[in-house]
């Protein structure tokens, strides 16, 4: 109808652990959680795929008895299908896998749903849709990167929002209900347009647990940027 205003798409917030101290996890995630975060975020890289090293199974399955959240686990792995069993094991309730680093994107899906883990998808900034869009139906999260992978801190890449965009279109095309995250230099700057772009799910590190003024001041700037 003329002048109806369509109200905004409601938006998650899940601190990366990434960014924060590793030798206070616990205290971390229970930060995050006071403070409202929907989810916590936690990047898992094998110094293969990605160059850096980060955390493994026991992690997340230490992070699962120390907090309520939904553990939204992204696996910068190489060959993710050998490790389902593992994260599953641990208390998962997300697993993101890469485009690029399994011969069987399908399969590996399958397998985390049939391990009752919600299967993510995504792909590298550079990586061209094309390879993502044909798995977008399998999968219960599509992320799209906004900055390269295996390191925090990078600056939200130029066109991202594009991307987003044209992610949402294909899902709103296909009926699809997954959930679209963004994960790279989500700030209180660029928050909302990423959520006006179609994310439903905004993944933050340094903004939360860099910010001189604390978690919970981070996290409801970031809320202040989307209301």
């Amino acid at each position: 109808m003329p002048g109806t205003t369509v109200p905004p798409r409601p938006c998650r917030l899940a601190p990366s652990i990434l960014s924060a101290d590793f030798a206070r996890l616990a205290d971390a995630v229970g930060a995050a959680e006071r403070a409202g975060a929907d989810w916590i975020h936690v990047d898992v890289m094998d110094g293969r795929f990605v160059p850096d090293l980060t955390f493994g199974p026991k992690t997340v399955g230490d992070l699962h008895r120390a907090t309520g959240l939904p553990l939204d686990v992204h696996l910068m792995i190489e060959r993710p299908d050998r490790w389902i069993d593992r994260y599953a094991d641990a208390g998962a309730d997300y697993l993101t896998i890469h485009v690029e680093s399994t011969p069987d994107v399908a399969g590996t899906l399958a397998a985390i749903r049939a391990r009752g883990v919600r299967p993510g998808v995504t792909l590298d900034p550079d990586t061209p849709l094309d390879r993502l869009l044909p798995h977008i139906g399998a999968a219960d999260l599509v992320l799209v990167m906004s900055v390269r992978p295996g390191l925090g801190g990078q600056e939200f890449i130029p066109g991202s929002l594009e991307r987003i965009a044209a992610v949402r279109q294909a899902l709103d095309e296909r009926r699809l209900s997954a959930e679209l995250e963004v994960d790279g230099g989500i700030k209180p700057g660029n928050a909302r347009a990423a959520r006006d772009a179609g994310a439903t799910v905004l993944v933050a590190g340094s903004a939360v647990y860099l910010d001189p003024d604390g978690v919970s001041a981070a996290i409801a700037k970031l809320r202040r940027t989307l209301a």
